[in-house]
Protein backbone atom coordinates (compact mmCIF):
# COMPACT_ATOMS: atom_id res chain seq x y z
CA UNK A 1 0.00 0.00 0.00
CA UNK A 2 1.33 3.26 -0.42
CA UNK A 3 0.88 6.85 1.10
CA UNK A 4 1.81 10.17 2.14
CA UNK A 5 2.69 12.38 4.91
CA UNK A 6 2.45 15.47 5.22
CA UNK A 7 4.28 17.42 8.76
CA UNK A 8 3.34 20.48 10.28
CA UNK A 9 4.76 22.36 12.47
CA UNK A 10 2.64 23.49 15.50
CA UNK A 11 4.68 26.20 16.99
CA UNK A 12 3.53 28.23 13.89
CA UNK A 13 -0.24 28.22 15.48
CA UNK A 14 -1.59 28.13 11.91
CA UNK A 15 -4.91 29.33 11.42
CA UNK A 16 -7.73 26.69 9.57
CA UNK A 17 -7.30 28.46 5.99
CA UNK A 18 -3.59 28.92 6.42
CA UNK A 19 -2.78 25.49 7.34
CA UNK A 20 -5.04 23.82 5.05
CA UNK A 21 -3.13 25.81 1.99
CA UNK A 22 0.51 24.57 3.85
CA UNK A 23 -0.34 21.12 3.71
CA UNK A 24 -1.70 21.20 0.27
CA UNK A 25 1.45 22.45 -1.13
CA UNK A 26 3.22 20.03 0.53
CA UNK A 27 1.06 17.20 -0.59
CA UNK A 28 1.58 18.64 -4.40
CA UNK A 29 4.95 19.16 -3.85
CA UNK A 30 6.32 15.74 -2.77
CA UNK A 31 3.98 14.12 -5.42
CA UNK A 32 5.51 15.50 -8.46
CA UNK A 33 9.45 15.10 -7.01
CA UNK A 34 7.49 11.09 -7.05
CA UNK A 35 8.06 8.89 -9.57
CA UNK A 36 5.48 8.15 -12.45
CA UNK A 37 4.68 4.57 -11.30
CA UNK A 38 4.76 5.09 -7.59
CA UNK A 39 2.38 8.25 -8.54
CA UNK A 40 0.15 5.99 -10.18
CA UNK A 41 -0.27 3.35 -8.13
CA UNK A 42 -0.93 5.81 -4.82
CA UNK A 43 -3.41 7.11 -6.95
CA UNK A 44 -5.01 4.22 -7.76
CA UNK A 45 -5.10 2.80 -4.17
CA UNK A 46 -7.16 5.94 -3.13
CA UNK A 47 -4.11 8.10 -3.02
CA UNK A 48 -3.68 8.61 1.32
CA UNK A 49 -2.83 10.99 2.73
CA UNK A 50 -2.10 11.68 6.47
CA UNK A 51 -1.19 14.84 8.28
CA UNK A 52 0.93 14.62 11.20
CA UNK A 53 2.34 17.20 13.64
CA UNK A 54 5.56 18.02 14.61
CA UNK A 55 6.55 20.53 17.45
CA UNK A 56 8.55 22.84 15.69
CA UNK A 57 11.35 23.77 12.93
CA UNK A 58 14.29 21.68 14.08
CA UNK A 59 11.96 18.55 14.89
CA UNK A 60 10.60 18.98 10.62
CA UNK A 61 14.54 19.26 9.86
CA UNK A 62 15.70 16.52 11.19
CA UNK A 63 12.42 14.27 9.24
CA UNK A 64 13.58 15.98 5.95
CA UNK A 65 17.28 14.73 6.65
CA UNK A 66 16.20 11.19 7.68
CA UNK A 67 13.39 11.35 4.34
CA UNK A 68 16.46 12.48 2.29
CA UNK A 69 18.74 9.58 3.71
CA UNK A 70 15.98 6.70 2.72
CA UNK A 71 15.77 8.52 -0.63
CA UNK A 72 11.86 9.25 -0.27
CA UNK A 73 10.58 11.97 -2.11
CA UNK A 74 9.88 15.05 -0.66
CA UNK A 75 9.51 18.36 -0.34
CA UNK A 76 10.04 21.07 2.06
CA UNK A 77 8.00 23.89 1.88
CA UNK A 78 8.69 27.54 2.53
CA UNK A 79 5.62 30.71 2.40
CA UNK A 80 5.89 33.29 0.78
CA UNK A 81 5.20 35.78 3.37
CA UNK A 82 2.25 37.33 1.83
CA UNK A 83 0.02 37.06 4.64
CA UNK A 84 0.42 35.94 7.99
CA UNK A 85 4.02 34.85 8.25
CA UNK A 86 7.48 36.07 7.54
CA UNK A 87 8.54 35.34 3.63
CA UNK A 88 10.83 32.12 3.66
CA UNK A 89 8.93 30.87 6.93
CA UNK A 90 9.24 26.98 6.70
CA UNK A 91 5.74 25.87 7.52
CA UNK A 92 5.59 21.89 6.35
CA UNK A 93 7.33 18.41 4.67
CA UNK A 94 5.43 16.44 2.43
CA UNK A 95 6.74 12.82 2.40
CA UNK A 96 5.88 10.41 -0.42
CA UNK A 97 4.35 8.72 -2.36
CA UNK A 98 6.11 5.60 -1.69
CA UNK A 99 5.32 2.22 0.07
CA UNK A 100 3.86 3.20 3.75
CA UNK A 101 6.34 0.52 5.55
CA UNK A 102 9.50 3.12 4.25
CA UNK A 103 7.33 6.32 5.58
CA UNK A 104 6.43 4.65 8.60
CA UNK A 105 9.72 3.71 9.57
CA UNK A 106 11.05 7.38 9.42
CA UNK A 107 7.09 8.78 11.04
CA UNK A 108 5.34 6.17 12.29
CA UNK A 109 5.84 7.57 16.16
CA UNK A 110 4.37 11.30 15.46
CA UNK A 111 0.96 12.11 16.20
CA UNK A 112 -2.08 13.03 13.33
CA UNK A 113 -2.82 16.51 13.64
Amino acid sequence: MYKQVILVRQDLRLEKGKLAAQVAHGSLEAALSSDKKTLVEWRGTGAKKVVLKVPGESELLQYKRAADRARLPNALIRDAGLTVLKPGTITCLGIGPCREEKIDAITGSLKPL
